[in-house]
């Protein structure tokens, strides 16, 4: 699978990527034989970029995707996790975790982007992980914490990656603005936008991406199916976007979409994940994989061919903006 350099860096990412929130009992219970066997598939269909978070159910997701991994070659992968959620003790736990994820609650998260914080929580992703080391490392979700985020965290990370440490560092987050102040103001080599640049939503257009292109950053985009709205090839009634019910403005914008799909011989979701890879800053996108069935279809989803003609008759039916580029379209011969 093609691979792409996060700029000024020396870590590359496949073209796909594998998130393993899913295999942390996101909204339900994935076996572990099930999660095992989805990191093989990515791994034999030639995956080699693989995100994590201890936000994702509670550190199941770090230890799940450590153990799978364990084993392979460690220079021939990527590995990244997120700092800013310390995992602690639960004083009053209820039995089961409160924020979409099927475990127990033992553990609690706890906001921390505080020196100590970030190196406290490397330390306990490379014990859950049992790997020897993080190539990329992200804030996760900062949103409510830029000062502490941007003069306390940032910095730790910039000094662990200059001594060889980390391979790559940046932020991720469901908005494009402070992603944005992130790449003009910080340390930052790479941003992983959810959601903000996609075939219903180009709102990273207005901030994020030209930074990235400004200041000669990376951009992993995810998210890409917009929660499922962008997952089917025909949208239907009380599909999801960004986490809440669609309204039906979008998903008739959607199905609007997928018409014009159809006209081009591809499918929506071939066309949600390909989309991202038009504008030259984005080199990766990442998709939740649950079971190999998911990972064999997200590889056929990506290696569809997608004719450029989508992208221009999109445009003018006002179905994207059009100021989306195509400098890079992914059209396969």
């Amino acid at each position: 699978m093609h691979q792409q350099r996060i700029q000024d860096t020396s870590v590359s990412l496949t073209e796909l990527g594998f998130g393993a929130s899913v295999i942390g009992n996101l909204y339900r219970v994935t076996p572990v034989d099930d999660a095992t066997a989805a990191v093989d598939a990515a791994w034999d269909a030639g995956i080699r970029y693989f995100d994590t978070a201890p936000h994702y159910g509670l550190g199941l997701s770090e230890r799940r995707l450590g153990a799978a991994l364990r084993g392979r070659p460690r220079d021939e992968y990527v590995i990244s996790s997120k700092v800013g959620r310390l995992l602690v003790p639960n004083e009053e736990p209820h039995g089961v975790d409160t924020e979409g994820f099927v475990v127990r609650d033992d553990l609690r998260r706890q906001w921390d982007f505080s020196r100590d914080g970030v190196l406290r929580s490397i330390e306990d992703t490379l014990e859950c992980t049992g790997l020897d080391r993080l190539d990329i490392v992200y804030l996760h979700d900062p949103d409510d914490h830029w000062q502490q985020a941007a003069e306390e965290a940032m910095p730790t990370l910039a000094e662990l990656r200059d001594q060889g440490v980390i391979g790559a560092i940046g932020a991720g987050m469901n908005q494009s603005a402070m992603l944005a102040r992130f790449l003009r103001e910080t340390a930052a080599d790479v941003v992983m936008l959810a959601g903000r640049y996609t075939l219903l939503d180009q709102s990273g257009l207005d901030d994020v991406l030209p930074a990235a292109q400004e200041h000669g950053k990376s951009v992993v985009a995810v998210g890409v199916f917009n929660s499922g709205l962008l997952s089917l090839d025909r949208p239907v009634k009380g599909m999801k976007y960004d986490y809440q019910d669609a309204p039906p403005e979008l998903v008739a914008r959607a199905l609007a979409i997928a018409q014009v799909c159809a006209t081009h011989g591809t499918t929506l979701p071939a066309a949600a994940m390909a989309f991202p890879h038009m504008h030259p800053s984005i080199i990766n996108v990442t998709l939740g994989m649950r079971t190999a069935e998911q990972v064999g279809r997200n590889v056929e989803l990506h290696d569809q061919y997608i004719p450029d003609g989508l992208w221009d008759d999109l445009r003018a039916q006002g179905l994207i903006r059009s100021d989306v580029p195509a400098e890079r379209g992914r059209g396969r011969e």
